[in-house]
């Protein structure tokens, strides 16, 4: 018998995209403003299995942007948090938490389990480049976020190659560095086209205690989540689909 949770999805995505989805594992490096919304979509649509890595606490501060900020969860770990939310969505759906800070060294050792796609939602420039350019060269589908901080428009939102970035400075930094590895291309990533908003006065001087921090308007993290989680169950579900056309054909 069908769960009611997959009741409107398997409308949507049949039989054979449910079954694939429930027989994928998919790692997500970062579970704040863009991660947090990733994996619940996931967790709802029907992923089996989810790997979830991150070594930071909520705090009051990512209450207006992060999907696990709430008030019973200050000082929580983000990872565990998440995990408890999804126990609460889909208690079938398996959740490994990686609570460590993730070095670009931990990169290689953290994706030979093999997944069959990866989420980079980090905020540390040089973990995100190590994670993409590890998954390109390992052969493993990767999506990558780039910077939600200080835009507000939904429509300059876009999902595109690496290649075909523009008018974000995340955006271009990582290109720079992934071209220095041989890497122009083959990254699915999200970013916003629209030119950032002028800093506040906060932001100066959070900036100068040495950690970047930019405003943030609460519902772009999540469109940026919802776009990757949409374009990786649009991607597992199709190929299902189309596996399954063929096999019908051969049958035939």
């Amino acid at each position: 018998m069908l769960d009611p949770l997959f009741e409107r999805s398997v409308l949507v995505f049949s039989e054979a995209g449910l079954v694939r989805l429930q027989n994928s594992h998919i790692l997500v490096a970062g579970v704040g403003g863009v991660g947090g919304f990733v994996v619940e979509a996931l967790a709802r649509a029907g992923v089996g299995r989810l790997t979830i890595v991150d070594h930071d606490s909520v705090s009051a501060s990512n209450k207006n942007r992060q999907i696990i900020a709430l008030n019973s969860t200050l000082g929580m770990n983000k990872a565990q948090v998440m995990a408890q939310r999804i126990a609460d969505i889909n208690p079938d759906c398996q959740v490994t938490v990686n609570t460590s800070f993730l070095r670009p060294e931990d990169m290689e050792p953290l994706l030979s389990t093999g997944y069959d796609f990866m989420v980079d939602a980090i905020d540390s420039l040089n973990c995100k480049v190590a994670l993409v350019a590890t998954a390109v060269k390992l052969n493993q589908p990767i999506v990558s976020s780039m910077g939600a901080g200080r835009r507000v428009d939904p429509s300059k939102i876009h999902l595109l190659d690496i290649s075909k970035t523009h008018g974000c400075a995340l955006a271009r930094n990582v290109r720079q560095r992934l071209k220095k590895q041989g890497i122009e291309k083959g990254v699915m990533t999200v970013f916003s086209s629209e030119l950032p908003q002028a800093p506040g006065p906060m932001e100066a001087i959070e900036g100068a205690r040495g950690r970047v921090v930019n405003g943030t308007a609460s519902y772009m993290p999540g469109l940026f989540g919802l776009m990757l989680a949409g374009h990786i169950i649009k991607t597992l579900t199709s190929d299902a689909t189309a596996t399954q056309a063929k096999v019908k054909l051969v049958k035939q």
